[in-house]
């Protein structure tokens, strides 16, 4: 009986006791509301090349993805499409970037236009692989240097294959999505 007595009068001092201390470190902690305080600059990157840069798309398990090279001044499409037929790094081979371009030395010509790049090919398109044409028109669509400033899913690529004169068939006008896939000209104003 007396145990039963004393665990009760111990039971009613322990429970204020506990909430008295949760409360005391909770009040010393330090931490006011004082709301958002300015801290100065926002952060910013900054480019290890150190000028401008082409983008040049290559390909991982996941799709397309762009990488950044250094570019002399005045870099255009040619130059973005140069880098590209180079082929991945040896250090992007190393993060899984590939390239779906046939092998061998190609050359591709491109010539930029308000808003838009011409690129002359020495395939004929049905027989690269669809990633592989992708990795074209992007390369083209983000390249510096074409007139108009237009973003890349906005530049229109015009595709020349390989074997058609320049007065020819005409030209199959692409863009680069927001996926960083081809995508003809048709079905890009029907997914608007």
């Amino acid at each position: 009986m007396w145990i039963r007595r004393a665990a009760r009068r111990g039971a009613g001092w322990q429970a204020p006791a506990a909430i008295v201390v949760a409360v005391v470190a909770l009040a010393g902690c330090g931490v006011t509301d004082t709301g958002p305080a300015a801290a100065g600059a926002p952060a910013r990157g900054a480019r290890t090349a150190g000028g401008p840069v082409v983008r040049a798309y290559f390909l991982t398990a996941n799709g397309t993805w762009a990488v950044a090279r250094p570019a002399p001044p005045g870099a255009g499409p040619q130059t973005a499409l140069n880098a590209l037929l180079a082929g991945p790094t040896r250090a992007e081979r190393a993060r899984g970037l590939v390239t779906a371009l046939p092998a061998g030395p190609h050359e591709v010509r491109a010539q930029a236009a308000p808003g838009a790049v011409d690129l002359y090919l020495p395939w004929v398109v049905s027989e690269l692989e669809t990633t592989a044409v992708s990795q074209l028109v992007c390369t083209a669509a983000a390249a510096p240097g074409i007139p108009g400033h237009k973003r890349p899913v906005d530049v229109v690529v015009r595709i020349h294959e390989s074997g058609l004169s320049p007065k020819g068939e005409r030209p199959w006008p692409v863009r680069c999505d927001e996926t960083g896939a081809a995508a003809p000209m048709e079905a890009a104003r029907a997914a608007r």
